[in-house]
This record gives structure tokens, sequence and C-alpha cells, in this order.
């Protein structure tokens, strides 16, 4: 498969995904990929680490990990990796102009390979779900970052190959921290392993677990709140 194959594969998934004519669907997506609509996400998430940790050592081993991550993705990406590629957006792709649909005139600046929405979202929910280790908990917070990372091709600010490659390199650098984590954390503590019916073997409350998954299905609801009121 050369790289034109590869190109027009790409072009045909962006117009498969870009948009829908749909109002609701429209204001539903623009509240999905909007950052703030994720505040209490990440607030539960920092209620739950820092509630299943019993020092400060523990707590702030655990949210410098994550902005370690956070650095390496934008860092590499946004320094690196987008200067030297130079993609435009799909939006500004002389090309596809005609062709992409844009929704309530929404752009975004800078250029397009890859997208850091889709890395940062996978960076968080990889790296947490490896930490706390319970399949629920993963199952929802991996359908937030796919759902986070559907909404830039629908809006028409990233091609599939953008969102693929920010899907592998968030989740690589997740489990690479991942792995920091570990070695930084076994060199104070052995608790590694719990048997009970109130924690997963990493030690993580399933009642608190409870309480991002009622966060993220409530932000869902909000978003298709917004929408409908905005139709």
């Amino acid at each position: 498969m050369n790289l034109d194959v590869l190109r027009a594969l790409d072009k045909s998934l962006l117009l498969t995904f870009n948009g829908s004519n749909n109002v609701f669907m429209d204001y539903f997506v623009l509240t999905v990929t909007s950052a703030y609509t994720w505040i209490p996400l990440y607030a539960s998430l920092l209620y739950m680490v820092i509630k299943n940790n019993e020092n400060w050592q523990k707590i702030m081993l655990v949210i410098g990990i994550v902005a370690l991550g956070l650095l390496i993705v934008n860092g590499v990406n946004i320094g690196i990796v987008k200067p030297l590629i130079a993609r435009p957006r799909p939006l500004n792709n002389a090309d596809l102009q005609g062709m992409v649909m844009t929704v309530n005139y929404y752009n975004a600046s800078g250029y397009s390979f890859f997208s850091s929405h889709t890395a940062n979202a996978f960076l968080v929910s990889v790296f947490f779900c490896l930490l706390v280790r319970d399949r629920i908990f993963t199952f929802f917070m991996i359908t937030w970052s796919v759902m986070v990372s559907l909404s830039r091709p629908y809006l028409g600010v990233h091609y599939p190959s953008d969102v693929l490659v920010g899907m592998i390199f968030g989740s690589s650098v997740a489990i690479l921290i991942y792995f920091l984590y570990l070695r930084i954390y076994i060199r104070f503590s052995d608790k590694l392993h719990y048997i009970s019916t109130r924690y997963t073997r990493t030690g993580y409350s399933f009642a608190d677990i409870d309480v991002i998954i009622c966060v993220l299905i409530l932000s869902f609801i909000y978003a298709a709140f917004r929408a409908v009121l905005s139709i």
C-alpha cells in the first residue's frame, strides 16, 4: 500500500466522520471536545488519588508522573512533530475546500498532525486504567477518550490518521510513565496488592471509582442536555 492510497483512505475516512447535518450532534460534539466539560472528571480523578493514598509523598508522585506525561506528549507534539510535519488542518487544506463541513464555525489553530486532544485523553485514561486496575472503570475511561478523539475529525480539525497516531503516542507515553511510577513507588512502599471486596488489587476504593463513573455519565448527559437546548 503506497502513500497515495493511504492519503486517499485518510481523506475518505475524514469525510465519513466529518459532520452530520444534525444540530443535536453538532452541539453534542462541540461540548464533548471542550476541555472545560471534563474539569469535573479531572477533579474526581484527583479526589480518588488523594483519598486512596495515605501520604502526600504518594499523592504527589501520581500527580507529578501525570504532569510529566502531559509535558512529554505536548512537548514532543507541539514543539517538534507539528512544526516538522507542518500538515494543514482539514478545514485549512485548499484541496478539501467545500468538502469538509464546519460545525458552528469551530476551528483550531496550529497544524494538524498529530492530535493533542487525542494524545492527552489517551495518556490520562490509559495511565489511570493501569493505576486502578478495574474493568468497569477501564471501559468508561477508554470510551471517554475514544469519544473525545472522534470529535476531532467530526469537527474537521483533524484527519483520522492524526487521531490514530495520537492514540498510539498517548497510550505509549502512559505505559512508559506508569512503569516509571512503579519503579519509584516500590522504593518506598511494598503495598501493591490488596485483597478486599472494597478495593482493587492496587488499593483503589470501588466506591471512589463509582464516583468517577458517575461524573463521566453526568458529563455526557450534560453534553446531551446542552445540545437539546441549542436546537
